[in-house]
């Protein structure tokens, strides 16, 4: 069996164990493992092929951490539009309580809201910002 062969089934070997896992640095790998092919394809000699694949893989590896380090951190979940579409909506508010909670009707049920800490809770109208379990937690809209 040619070299090439071997490197390209560890290649596919690495992208299935990344379908498996869902771990993605896998298919960095995966990538440094077909340059390790393709350089036993350019009939370079097993140590030149070895250091093609870890040269090329570790160093997809450091430009995708790189590229995700770059990235700025996404919001909780309770906080994040993307996950919980309840949030940026406008509740109104009749009345708080004296342990500074509401009850509204938002989506046909009656919820319980807060408000942010550090605000004063003052009736109207007002805007989701958080879901924190089944409470709505809300700023002045």
């Amino acid at each position: 069996m040619a070299e090439s062969t071997l490197w390209w089934l560890m290649a596919g070997a690495a992208v299935a164990a990344e379908l498996v896992t869902g771990t993605f640095y896998l298919l960095m790998g995966a990538i440094g493992l077909a340059a390790g092919a393709l350089a036993a394809h350019l009939g370079l000699g097993i140590p030149a092929q070895l250091v093609v694949a870890a040269v090329v893989g570790g160093g997809a590896v450091a430009a995708c951490y790189a590229f995700r380090r770059r990235q700025p951190a996404a919001p909780p979940a309770g906080e994040n539009r993307d996950v919980n579409l309840d949030v940026g909506e406008t509740v109104m508010v009749e009345r708080w309580q004296p342990d500074g909670t509401a009850q509204v009707r938002y989506r046909g049920a009656s919820w319980t809201v807060s408000h942010l800490p550090g605000e004063i809770p003052v009736a109207g109208l007002h805007r989701v910002r958080e879901v924190v379990g089944n409470r709505l937690v809300v700023e002045k809209a």
